[in-house]
């Protein structure tokens, strides 16, 4: 790949924000002719979300910066079915009241990170309830299931693992990956959104919506995904002994979080995005890392690095940490 001209495509590199792209050469075309609109979404299973996913807001809020068009899609429709990505089992099923509360409680997060209104670069919120509540079964077997070869499906690691495992796995959840797919083309019908972007464990549904809008209405639509960022051991980072490191200070406090920061284990600083750039770096440049790559201004790695070392010259005086409290204010303002 050739290096971006965008300003978007180019610092989400530089920052290690990104692992896949369907196209880079003409998303970077595209993002540098004029505004685009990008989603990310999110499926109510808690009410609030965990620091494994401060990765993907962080780069919806420097798609902002950029001068393009978030769009947080909350899944009020899809967590009915439950996403099968990475699970042994299926999810357990909630009701709408729950997924209400749910939904409530992980919308309280986004305001600190980007900026929502009316203006042309101003982010949205929608729920894919709005649409997938008034689907009709056979005319969206007809005009959406016709164009997913169950043979594909197969080979895609959500349902493979799950098979090879010997474990169940309901048609309900196979519904999944055509329902996601759906969202994009509906996204872009109503919204003009041209990118979905994702973790890398969405790679294959975020294909999916993709080769959807080009088959049902000639669309060009994009396909980005940020790094699965997981422990030395393969679990998923956002998660402790204790449990999940949430974002919502009613469900973690800030001393909690901090020290969820302050413990991560040496082996696995390096696998942060970033760091793994800068080898010189330890746990106590993860801190001011996760707070310069999503808020200081966009001029590249190298102004982020320079000032990690200042960060970390002055917290030497008053220890090692010293800047790790930042991450408390960083998330829950």
């Amino acid at each position: 790949m050739s290096t971006p001209r965008s300003t978007f495509l180019s610092t989400a590199i530089e920052r290690g924000f990104v692992h896949q792209c369907t196209d880079f050469v003409s998303l970077d075309e595209r993002l540098r002719t004029g505004r685009v609109t990008a989603y990310i979404g999110y499926d109510c299973t808690a009410d609030s979300l965990h620091v494994g996913n401060l990765l993907g807001i962080m780069l919806l809020r420097l798609f902002q910066r950029c001068g393009h068009k978030p769009i947080v899609l909350m899944g009020g429709g899809t967590t009915r079915i439950g996403d099968p990505s990475g699970k042994d089992e299926a999810r357990q099923l909630l009701d709408d009241a729950q997924i209400a509360r749910n939904m409530a409680g992980i919308r309280t997060i986004f305001a600190k990170f980007i900026e929502f209104g009316d203006a042309p670069r101003d982010a949205i919120m929608v729920n894919n309830a709005d649409w997938l509540d008034e689907v009709r079964y056979i005319p969206l077997l007809r005009e959406v299931g016709r164009h997913f070869s169950v043979n594909r499906m197969l080979t895609q690691d959500s349902v493979r693992l799950r098979l090879e495992r010997d474990q169940p796995l309901s048609f309900l959840e196979l519904n999944y990956p055509i329902l996601q797919a759906y969202d994009f083309v509906e996204l872009a019908r109503r919204f003009g959104c041209e990118l979905q972007i994702g973790g890398s464990d969405q790679w294959g549904n975020i294909v999916g919506g993709v080769e959807l809008g080009r088959r049902i209405e000639g669309r060009t639509l994009f396909g980005l995904t940020t790094p699965l960022i997981t422990t030395a051991s393969g679990a998923k980072m956002g998660k402790s002994v204790g449990g999940a490191i949430w974002l919502n200070a009613e469900k973690l406090s800030a001393y909690e979080y901090w020290q969820f920061w302050r413990n991560t284990e040496d082996a696995d600083v390096g696998r942060f995005p970033g760091v793994t750039q800068r080898g010189r770096f330890g746990r106590q440049h993860l801190f001011g890392f996760v707070y310069l790559a999503a808020f200081e201004p966009l001029e590249g790695s190298d102004f982020i690095y320079r000032k990690l070392g200042e960060k970390t010259q002055e917290a030497a005086d008053v220890g090692i940490f010293g800047i790790a409290p930042e991450l408390p204010v960083f998330v829950r303002g």
